[in-house]
């Protein structure tokens, strides 16, 4: 088995199979064999999942489940393997990828470079060829946003917020599955483009914030009442 193959359906696993009181998930040994891998590859991988603040392991007791303590990372991986992330967490993230996103607009009209500005039209006309067959966004919508982001000229900063489209992998075509909702979404991605194209950053920021208001609401309004007080606690 592939480390990264491993390391995804280990975490999946370990998520699954833990002690849902005290956190606890079954031994080295009896992963080793549901894996069929040495126990030096479980010890390896439970490593790297330790550094993520997903799992610790604890001398002469065990191996512990602590997803409340994962980093973003992990969160990406949890959800590259299919494990279900808290509605709130996804709340948070679309929270945070706003933040982030609307700051890249403002960098990107002043740091784009044609290269930036060609793939965009590229992604754009993709996704007026998927509307037209009556297709979703997701991937095109993933594309434009992280070009703008790129086109901010920083990698860490793209590195950062392409670790949200990971997290929302699986989601993102569920949000496009309306139709009007990517024909809208385009429609304002046109006019964010535009703002671009004329280094406009004040309507490039704002645009992206109204368009993002509209992800940010659909994902608010899917949290429970009581999810959302606890949403509105930390506000």
């Amino acid at each position: 088995m592939k480390e990264k193959d491993l390391l995804a359906e280990l975490a999946a696993y370990l998520y699954a199979c833990s002690n849902s009181e005290t956190g606890r998930t079954p031994s080295e040994r009896e992963l080793a064999e549901h894996f069929s891998v040495s126990r030096g590859q479980i010890r390896e991988t439970l490593a790297i999942l330790e550094a993520m603040r997903i799992v610790e392991r604890r001398a002469k007791s065990g191996i512990y489940l602590t997803t409340h303590q994962a980093s973003v990372e992990a969160m990406a991986l949890f959800a590259k393997a299919g494990v279900p992330l808290d509605p709130i967490q996804i709340y948070e993230t679309v929270e945070l990828r706003k933040i982030h996103e609307i700051k890249a607009a403002e960098l990107a009209c002043s740091r784009a470079t044609e290269e930036n500005f060609e793939r965009l039209r590229e992604i754009l006309a993709a996704s007026e060829a998927r509307l037209a067959a009556g297709q979703g966004l997701a991937r095109e919508d993933r594309d434009f946003h992280l070009e703008i982001v790129r086109a901010t000229q920083n990698s860490v900063f793209h590195k950062i917020c392409s670790i949200y489209y990971v997290m929302g992998e699986r989601r993102l075509p569920i949000y496009f599955n309306d139709p009007a909702r990517g024909q809208r979404s385009h429609a304002e991605h046109l006019q964010i483009f535009d703002a671009l194209v004329r280094r406009d950053g004040n309507l490039a920021q704002a645009l992206m914030s109204a368009h993002l208001q509209g992800a940010e609401s659909y994902w608010k309004g899917l949290l429970s009442g009581e999810e959302m007080a606890r949403v509105l606690e930390k506000a």
